[in-house]
Parts: C-alpha cells; sequence; structure tokens
C-alpha cells in the first residue's frame, strides 16, 4: 500500500467518516480540527433513500444513527396572527432518517477516535505538495509531512484555499443569508415568512432559524456580535413574534450565521490533495450535504484501497465515480424556496404543501436523486463481495 499517512483536516462528518474508511484499509490517519472540541447539537441533518442507509449500514452504524435520530416533525406555516397556513410535513424536511449533526459527529467520533490521532484547537496554516508527500504547517503544532491531505472542512475550506486558490474562485453566493440560534423560545415548530424574509422556531433545525435575502455583507465570520447586529438589521419591522425574538438577540446562545452558497471546482484534486464533502460540492441547505459526505468518504476510500493508495489512479476514479452524483448538490436553491421574493410566492410554496400529489412528486424526485449512483464493492473495507 502506497500513501498510508493522511492528514484529515475537519471532524464534523466527512472527516470521521473518511477517517474511519482509511484506518480499515491500513492508513494511518491523523484528523485536525479548528475548534477545541467537537461541537454539540448543532442543526438537524438527514439520510434520504437507500444509498444513504446502505453505506451507513456498511459502516455498522446505522442501528444506532436510527437510535439517536430526532424523528422528523411537522412544521406549522402561520400567518402574523399565528394562524395555520400549511404544514411541512416532517418527511420534507427530515428526510428518512434525521439526527443532530453533533450527535452523528459524536457517533462517527466514538468509532474513530481509537485508530486515528485526533487533533482538535489547530488549524493548517500552509501546504507544500512535493514529489515524496505533502509538508504541512500549523497555527499551533510542528510542522509534518504526510503522505496525502483531505480537505475535510466545510463550504468556507481552509484546504481549498491552500491548495486551490482564494475562495472567492470557488463559492459564489447564492443571495440570501441563513442563522441558527438559541434564543430561550419555548414554542411550538412554527415557521412564518413576509417577502424575502423567514423566521422559524422550535423546528428541526435550530431553537431558531433565520433565512433572509441580502446583497452581499462584508463581515468576520467569527464576530458573533457583528452576527447579532446583522440579523437584527434585517428582521427590524417584522410581525409576528419577530420583535421578541429580535430583542433576545443580545443575549442569544450558539448563534451562527452564514451565507447560502454553492462550490464550483473544476477538479477535486491538486497533486496529493483532494477535497470531500462540503469543501468540494457544498450548496447550504441544499439538503443532500451529509448524504454525499458519507457516500464521498466510502468512494474516496475505496478508490485508494482499490489503487493500492496510487493517489493519481485513486483521485481520478474518485472524481469519474461520483460528479455525476454529486450534480444534485447544485439542484436546489434553498433561499427563495424558504424565504420567497414576493407574498405571491409565498402564497404558491405554501400551496405546494397543501396538495399532496405535488408534494409526494417532490420527495420521488428527492429520493431518485439521492440513490442517482452505483456503489462499488471496495473489499479492502467491507470484508464483503456484493454490489448495490
Amino acid at each position: 500500500m502506497k500513501n498510508t499517512t493522511v492528514l484529515i483536516s475537519g471532524a464534523s462528518i466527512a472527516g470521521p467518516a473518511l477517517a474511519y474508511w482509511l484506518s480499515r484499509s491500513g492508513h494511518a490517519v491523523t484528523v485536525v480540527e479548528r475548534a477545541p472540541a467537537l461541537r454539540p447539537g448543532g442543526q438537524a441533518v438527514d439520510f434520504k433513500g437507500e444509498t444513504h442507509r446502505v453505506v451507513l449500514e456498511r459502516m455498522g452504524i446505522l442501528d444506532e444513527v436510527r437510535r439517536r435520530q430526532t424523528g422528523g416533525t411537522d412544521q406549522t406555516i402561520v400567518d402574523a396572527d399565528g394562524r395555520r397556513l400549511a404544514v411541512m410535513p416532517g418527511e420534507f424536511t427530515g428526510g428518512d432518517i434525521e439526527i443532530l449533526r453533533g450527535d452523528l459527529s459524536a457517533l462517527l467520533y466514538e468509532r474513530t477516535e481509537g485508530e486515528c490521532e485526533y487533533v482538535f484547537g489547530d488549524s493548517l496554516t500552509s501546504l507544500t505538495d512535493t514529489a515524496g508527500g505533502v509538508h504541512v504547517t500549523f497555527e499551533r503544532g510542528a510542522p509534518r509531512t504526510f503522505d496525502l491531505v483531505v480537505g475535510a472542512d466545510g463550504i468556507h475550506s481552509n484546504v481549498r484555499r491552500l491548495a486551490f486558490g482564494p475562495e472567492s474562485d470557488y463559492v459564489r453566493f447564492l443571495g440570501h443569508y441563513y442563522a441558527l440560534a438559541d434564543l430561550g423560545v419555548d414554542s411550538g415548530n412554527m415557521m412564518y415568512n413576509e417577502p424575502g424574509r423567514m423566521v422559524a422556531i422550535g423546528g428541526p433545525k435550530s431553537p431558531a432559524f433565520f433565512v433572509f435575502a441580502s446583497e452581499r455583507l462584508d463581515y468576520d465570520r467569527y464576530d458573533v456580535e457583528r452576527h447579532k447586529r446583522i440579523l437584527a438589521d434585517a428582521y427590524r419591522g417584522m410581525g409576528w413574534r419577530v420583535p421578541e425574538l429580535v430583542a433576545r438577540l443580545p443575549e442569544a446562545r450558539d448563534l451562527y450565521l452564514d451565507s447560502i452558497s454553492r462550490v464550483e471546482v473544476d477538479h477535486y484534486a491538486r497533486g496529493r490533495v483532494v477535497l470531500l464533502g462540503d469543501a468540494a460540492y457544498g450548496n447550504t441547505l441544499g439538503g443532500f450535504g451529509t448524504g454525499l459526505a458519507i457516500v464521498g468518504a466510502y468512494v474516496l476510500a475505496g478508490e485508494l484501497a482499490a489503487a493500492g493508495g496510487d493517489h493519481r489512479t485513486a483521485f481520478r476514479a474518485y472524481e469519474e465515480a461520483f460528479r455525476s452524483y454529486a450534480r444534485v448538490a447544485g439542484r436546489g436553491g434553498a433561499g427563495p424556496f424558504l424565504a420567497p421574493a414576493t407574498w405571491r410566492g409565498i402564497r404558491m410554496r405554501n400551496w405546494i404543501f397543501k396538495r399532496r400529489f405535488l408534494l409526494w412528486t417532490m420527495l420521488r424526485m428527492t429520493d431518485r436523486f439521492a440513490t442517482d449512483i452505483k456503489l462499488k464493492d471496495y473489499p479492502a473495507l467491507t470484508g464483503t463481495s456484493t454490489a448495490t
């Protein structure tokens, strides 16, 4: 086996999933994560269709994911007086299996911490790709050299920036922002819209969930106080319970704000560096990110095993096998759907949820997109000889 030492940047979903498979096929894996520890809780993520279930089953975690699942819950869309207008069913937002991102991350960490090295509270500062490996420097740790480096560090990937170029070359802003916050609101699962703005409380994404249309904003991604001011400005003058929510923003816990954007890269790999998950094919709130991360990790590890660690052959095969499937990430546009630009658009969106046939058709299309790949069997990973 060639290229046995692998550095993975990112310890959310894609990184630990890849670490699981690589450790099974004989690689020595190090996972580095900027955060000081695993992030608990977070928004709900979901899996859809047979392909996702098969990979979870081959990982041996399907039953545990089901045990920890939140269960999709219906969300009532209301008017300014709190009267019901429509219901967004749980199967639409929660897929077949829904689980909190933090719970899934913890489960993957539990399955890999004994075989893999985890380094929290650190981040890469440079990558030098050579014929014999990738020389890596860190913010805190000593420099090291690895055979391969994987960027599994999200839509704002640090690895992609260092190896491919600036984020502006690869991340397309889609005209909306979203925010997740714990505002201490005790309420049922309700959602309210005005043109270009949506707020939901008690739903699957977060205790409070916001989506709003905006021009591109200039702000520090780590400046939470600035995020609170941006959100307060965006929701000023809105009806329903929004003034109450805005008043709670200064004391908000775990508030996170980001753009709704899509990653567009020509190739997933540069030399000995390869991208996985949202770093390669992310689409914020697109509904497929977690499934793509899990399946992508299986395919990437499997192709490395099949190629005996030859990264050129493996990375090329990974992209050939996966790019068509990953196109589903570019199909969706969560912003205009969740926060339509006009009152008419809001009424039309709500109307869809009152028509079971239309909703069923949308769910069938989602299932087709989620299963649109023929999974290879990689005996070095699974020890079996099956095909799906």
